[in-house]
């Protein structure tokens, strides 16, 4: 069975694969000042970027909450992988052959499930393109040609067609080395009498990808009138398709979704595709479920939430997509971004559109027009007899609770008065009076609820910040100046280890008075001292990130490994300036200590203990007094 794999090969592939490429594909990314790029969180909510990347050292580190390390460990993360994969993942993008300690090149059966998985979907995908020239899938090409898409759109969208025999894509896959247990996990092959089979059968794919453009899924279409299924079929729940947190067409839309701040949220692949031809190249779609939270956070990590970020929906005007924007209303405050609603005339979809009146057509539609809240509002309403005063305050009883819900105070305002005006109260003021008193009553919900939130976090954070070993100190402190100096010489250490060796590596645990930061300086330590990352600042930090003894240190790291630094100008003298303060400070705390413990023993203190204390005194106070006149040079 093949073994780890080579150190040197994960080493090729950390400095072959930048980060920041890497992290790109899942988020949208700008300048931070000082080297980095900072971009939304992908493992938490929120609404200011506080995620930040460090190319030149291949970090990533989230202030927020504080997950951080270097790009394995952020694909580790957001793929949920296992370190093996992705480095077998990353090492497969940039052309890296691996070797395996005890066994030569590692064999297809041992790879890792997700990338077995996805390569089994790329195959399969692969094979659904070839079938689509063949004389059966006339059909999928006569479909897809009256809805206006020749074979060059069809290529573009990677649009295939699956036989309709019974196992045609097992038996090839199965020809590609994939175990039956592999195609069933996948779910591209399903359980049969005899064995597996094809899940999908005469109908025409869509395959579906995930933000990175690996291929994770297929959506179905139903062809014949003798095919019993539904529709539209797709992937099954499996360990790499999870429907409410894939969006088709994303990766073909996500570079421009970050570079217009905007997002094109359509019903279904061929409107995507029909609004890509037509340069709507925003365009993206749920695949068989409705638009939900995960979706959202896929889409603000690309939008960034800048204030001209826009969100535009094209649901049908039926019931079913009027239902469809009341529940996409429901979740809009989780955007910063602006919401709008695009109804095409006759309620046609873009495909239908673009076919009827062509490409302008489709552009013309999804131009911002109508707010969600206003379509929203109106629906709500427009299901009262407003003729009455019954009808008008059972309208403002469903509704009010509606605009409570927006969190800017003058955006609430302006549209409760909008709400007085669909329902028909002359009394604007006294929509608004309602609306705000139903806001403040929610506030106060999720004030008690968040009260008790944010003090379990404060519990849980204060002990990780006391979690890492080292010598007993006072609690990590930033406001303490001689906290925040530690902060500082330790991320010079990190970060620009050639103004600081080689006089930190001399430096003591013990000169570091927060646990954490002493727990730090022992991990640098450990690898050699910051002497080891003059040379090779990167691999100097993968090293330190090894020496970690625990998740919470390991954070630590890579929050100091990114940090900007609060100096104007970083170089020699700014180095020196914080290798003294700390030394001195050092110093100063053992006068302190041994001057107490004399004054505690008194007259009890032998003759020659109390000379070997004074002179030890003598020598620290003519130390300090160099550190202050000379300061780097003393030390």
């Amino acid at each position: 069975m093949a073994g780890r794999i080579n150190d040197d090969d994960v080493k090729a592939v950390r400095d072959a694969v930048p980060i920041d490429a890497v992290v790109s594909e899942y988020l949208q990314l700008r300048n931070a000042g000082g080297g980095n790029l900072k971009g939304l969180c992908p493992f938490h909510d929120e609404k200011s970027p506080s995620f930040q990347v460090s190319p030149s050292k291949g970090l990533f580190h989230c202030f927020g909450c504080q997950e951080g390390g270097d790009t394995i460990a952020f694909v580790m993360k957001i793929d949920h992988l296992q370190f093996s994969e992705v480095v077998e993942r990353l090492a497969a993008k940039a052309g890296i052959t691996l070797r395996y300690e005890e066994g030569g090149y590692n064999p297809s059966h041992q790879r890792g499930e997700r990338i077995r998985l996805v390569e089994a979907h790329k195959a399969a995908a692969q094979f659904y393109v070839e079938q689509l020239d063949g004389p059966e899938a006339e059909i999928g090409r006569k479909f897809l040609a009256a809805r206006g898409f020749d074979q060059a759109a069809a290529a573009h969208f990677g649009v295939g067609y699956s036989p309709a025999g019974w196992d045609h894509l097992t038996r090839y896959l199965r020809g590609k080395g994939f175990s039956d247990k592999e195609l069933i996990a996948s779910g591209i092959s399903q359980d049969g009498r005899r064995g597996p089979i094809d899940r999908f059968r005469g109908r025409l794919m869509w395959p579906i990808s995930d933000t990175a453009g690996d291929i994770v899924g297929f959506g179905a279409r139903k062809l014949r009138d003798d095919d019993n299924g539904p529709k539209y079929l797709n992937t099954p729940e499996t360990a790499i398709y999870k429907k409410s947190q894939v969006l088709y067409g994303i990766d073909l839309a996500k570079k421009d979704i970050a570079k217009a701040s905007r997002a094109v949220v359509v019903e279904g692949y061929t409107d995507v595709m029909a609004c890509h031809l037509a340069g709507i190249t925003t365009a993206i779609a749920t695949c068989g479920t409705a638009f939900g939270g995960d979706h959202i956070k896929i889409l603000r990590r690309l939008l960034m939430d800048n204030g001209s970020a826009r969100v535009i929906f094209t649901f049908d005007g039926d019931a079913a997509g009027q239902k469809a924007a009341l529940r996409a209303f429901e979740d809009d405050q989780k955007f910063a971004a602006e919401t709008y609603i695009a109804i095409a005339p006759d309620n046609m979809d873009p495909c239908d559109l673009r076919l009827a009146k062509g490409d302008e057509a489709v552009r013309d539609l999804v131009e911002p027009r109508t707010p969600l809240f206003e379509f929203a509002l109106r629906q709500i309403v427009g299901r009262y007899d407003l003729e009455t005063p019954a009808g008008r305050a059972a309208a403002l009883d469903e509704a009010a609770p509606v605009v409570a819900k927006i969190k800017t105070g003058s955006v609430q305002r302006e549209v409760a008065v909008q709400l007085a005006g669909f329902v028909g109260i002359l009394d604007q003021e006294y929509v608004v009076h309602r609306v705000n008193q139903l806001a403040q009553w929610a506030r106060g919900r999720g004030d008690q609820r968040g009260h008790a939130r944010s003090s379990s976090r404060a519990d849980t954070k204060r002990q990780q910040i006391q979690a890492p070993t080292g010598p007993s100190g006072p609690a990590l402190n930033l406001r303490s100046p001689a906290h925040r100096t530690e902060r500082e010489l330790l991320k010079l250490a990190l970060q620009r280890p050639a103004l600081v060796s080689p006089a930190f590596d001399a430096y003591g645990m013990d000169e570091f008075t927060a646990p954490p930061y002493a727990a730090v300086r022992q991990c640098i330590a450990e690898v050699g001292g910051a002497e080891l990352g003059v040379a090779e600042t990167r691999e100097y930090l993968v090293q330190v990130l090894d020496a970690t003894p625990n998740e919470t240190v390991r954070k630590l790291v890579t929050e100091l490994a990114v940090e900007v630094f609060h100096g104007k100008s970083i170089d020699e003298a700014y180095a020196g300036e914080h290798l003294v303060k700390v030394r001195l400070r050092a110093v100063d705390r053992r006068i302190d200590d041994v001057q107490g413990s004399l004054a505690r023993l008194g007259s009890n203190v032998a003759p020659d203990h109390l000379a070997a204390a004074q002179n030890e005194v003598w020598v620290l106070q003519q130390y300090a007094q160099s550190l202050r006149n000379s300061g780097a040079d003393a030390l």
